[in-house]
């Protein structure tokens, strides 16, 4: 029989779609000051892969990550889900948001985004949150699945996750990455 046990804490990764760098950095400011400060925030890049966002924020939308120095356990991603979607609308404008902000947990194991939206992959946590397991790690890379969205298959962004895997095992361990 398992022995059931908490899991180790994990790195919150929050990435932005964005038109207005403003509102954008409004965002950020906020979430350090609910999560304390980043230890990683990606160049703004491109974002070609659907205008299913346009009509919010407009065209020209920009893709960014940040990321958390403090750990945050697990159980928490329902929390956090729930307030980034409090902090993106606060921060809309007219009913259109100008910054969409999903937050994630990078583990050894994987990367798990939140999300709203049930659909065949997602599992419910609570309060309306789903957790999307969306790349795994395996055979010493991070693997993406039939679903993984195409963002979250740029090398840029998974030699991003291998760095922080590193940061976070030597923060869980002490031990310096090789």
């Amino acid at each position: 029989m398992s022995q059931p046990k908490e899991p180790d804490p994990a790195k919150l990764i929050i990435r932005f779609l964005f038109g207005d760098s403003g509102a954008q950095l409004e965002a950020l400011n906020i979430l350090v000051s609910d999560f304390g400060p980043m230890d990683f925030l990606s160049a703004p890049g491109a974002f070609p892969y659907t205008t299913y966002y346009n009509n919010e924020m407009g065209r020209g939308i920009r893709r960014q990550t940040a990321c958390f120095l403090n750990l945050v356990a697990q159980q928490s991603l329902p929390d956090i889900k729930l307030r980034t979607n409090e902090i993106e609308a606060a921060l809309s404008r007219d009913g259109k948001r100008q910054v969409n902000i999903d937050p994630g947990f990078l583990s050894a194991e994987r990367f798990i985004l939140a999300t709203g939206k049930n659909y065949t992959h997602r599992v419910y946590l609570r309060d309306g949150i789903y957790a999307d397991l969306t790349l795994i790690y395996q055979k010493g890379a991070y693997r993406p699945q039939a679903w993984t969205y195409p963002d979250c298959l740029e090398p840029e962004f998974l030699h991003c996750l291998e760095v922080l895997r590193k940061k976070l095992k030597f923060q869980h361990d002490g031990i310096l990455p090789r």
